[in-house]
């Protein structure tokens, strides 16, 4: 058998020379490309963070419209309603919770569906007392980074990803708003009850707020507005501030029922799947 030629030691040695070479010529490894940030898992903040494609913007509003249509087959029949607004900070142990029962109690005892957020706290305590009237009880969660689950008082609720969807379906069902005490989130319902009752786009339903010395800083914020001429002193006659749970249930009785024709809601259709 015949053996391969050899190659001549120079030639070897320049063609050892010149990969050498090559290699040492070869360019350096480009960094990584960086990473593709993760999609946000703040559906409001996607929503608020400026324009997206066309597509996307389309998705959004899509999941918005989702939202709305969910909602408004969830609450139509839970008739009549009291929206009541309160921290979720405040759990079973706090001093205000069995005051959120009993307001949810004695709203169930007037008629009134009783509305919240959904949530814990003095959400939970409002649902739960309006369960221990025998009355009924719906909520209106929000999707948070960290999950606020539905309290376990609820006989109805819906799952929003947007706050203004949430917010919408809150006020749309509702006859009367009772502030309970609160942090951001109830002062920012309360003011937007407040806003809609003032400009006209609801009606002058009561706004009830419980807890004259918690509320009291917030009511003297408003006086030094109405000093200043930002607020009209009539605007101060939108809200009733007592402690005395009598005094209010007999201000949102007088100023819903009767005054804006309360009758029951229509019975679901079985065979558009209401229920």
């Amino acid at each position: 058998m015949a053996s391969e030629p050899a190659v001549p030691v120079a030639h070897a040695s320049a063609f050892a020379q010149a990969s050498a070479d090559k290699s040492e010529d070869k360019p350096a490894d480009k960094p990584p490309p960086p990473p593709t940030p993760a999609r946000d898992p703040n559906p409001d903040r996607t929503f608020l963070d400026g324009p997206h494609s066309r597509m996307r913007e389309l998705q959004l509003l899509w999941r918005a419209v989702r939202d709305f249509v969910r909602g408004f087959r969830t609450l139509h029949f839970v008739g009549p309603c009291v929206t009541i607004f309160g921290s979720a900070r405040f759990g079973e142990k706090h001093r205000f919770y069995p005051l959120a029962r009993e307001v949810g109690r004695r709203v169930s005892l007037l008629g009134f569906t009783v509305m919240t957020g959904g949530g814990p706290g003095l959400m939970e305590a409002a649902n739960r007392g309006a369960r221990d009237a025998g009355g009924r009880s719906v909520g209106c969660n929000i999707e948070l980074p960290l999950e606020q689950a539905p309290n376990p008082h609820l006989d109805y609720f819906v799952t929003c990803h947007y706050f203004f969807v949430r917010k919408v379906l809150l006020f749309k069902y509702s006859f009367a708003f009772v502030g309970l005490p609160g942090g951001l989130g109830t002062l920012d319902e309360l003011c937007e009850a407040l806003t809609l009752i003032q400009t006209g786009k609801i009606q002058n339903y009561p706004v009830v707020l419980i807890g004259t010395e918690y509320w009291k800083p917030f009511i003297s914020l408003l006086r030094e507005m109405v000093d200043e001429g930002a607020v009209a002193a009539a605007d101060l006659d939108l809200l009733k501030v007592t402690d005395d749970l009598d005094e209010a249930m007999k201000h949102i009785e007088s100023h819903t029922i009767g005054s804006f024709g309360l009758r029951r809601g229509r019975k679901p259709k079985w065979w558009l799947g209401e229920t």
